[in-house]
């Protein structure tokens, strides 16, 4: 096995985790947001921007993430 052999599996593998890890992660923070606004549904709308705002961060470091597995595939 090559080196490049390592980078395509370590690339594959990060890109893997990196998309697994920000579904939970979102799934998480609409679990509680869903809880939070069953509980006070009053706080609904502040609840709902905090919700997206905190997706909107995990999504920018799962990209942030894919970017760099994408970039470990193609070095040369």
């Amino acid at each position: 096995m090559t080196d490049m052999t390592f980078a395509y599996i370590a690339a594959g593998f990060g890109a893997a985790f990196t998309t697994i890890g920000a579904a939970f992660g979102i799934g998480k923070i609409a679990e509680r947001a869903m809880d939070g606004i069953a509980r006070q549904p009053e706080a609904g709308g502040e609840i709902r921007i905090s919700m997206i705002i905190a997706c909107a961060l995990i999504e920018g470091i799962a990209l942030f993430s894919e970017v760099i597995c994408f970039l470990l595939c193609i070095k040369t």
